[in-house]
């Protein structure tokens, strides 16, 4: 552990954020666990698919 995150977790400890602040994080979480969820039990959909269309010029 970083000597820079012991100090934003002291910094943390001592001002915690609000309410409101919890609030928009913990939505946030639940909409991209739900987006996550979606996709692993019902699929990704065609529309959002690529053409599969190659990349021209030089390859890594």
């Amino acid at each position: 552990m970083n000597l820079r995150w012991l100090w934003r977790a002291a910094l943390w400890a001592r001002n915690p954020p609000s309410k409101k602040r919890v609030y928009l994080v913990l939505t946030v979480l639940g909409m991209c666990t739900a987006l996550l969820a979606y996709e692993y039990f019902v699929g990704w959909p065609d529309w959002a698919t690529t053409n599969g269309m190659e990349r021209k010029g030089l390859r890594p």
